[in-house]
């Protein structure tokens, strides 16, 4: 095959960024949760306003593990 193995070589730029990006969102969900719990916490309380920021930190703390375990 002629190109045998360019194309891989080309597309790690690619991938990196893909990497990058998910770790920025990741890291943004989490602070999305936290911002929640805060505010939440801060106006007296509320179920809604926990539990939706305890699933943006899960979220996102899940997500970045899993890009980590992935990428070794």
């Amino acid at each position: 095959m002629p190109r045998h193995g360019r194309r891989a070589a080309a597309g790690g730029g690619s991938v990196r960024l893909y990497r990058r990006a998910v770790l920025l969102f990741s890291a943004l969900f989490v602070c999305i949760g936290v911002a929640l719990l805060v505010v939440t916490s801060a106006q007296g309380g509320g179920l809604v306003g926990f539990v939706l920021g305890g699933l943006f930190i899960a979220l996102g703390v899940a997500r970045i593990t899993l890009e980590r375990k992935r990428g070794t």
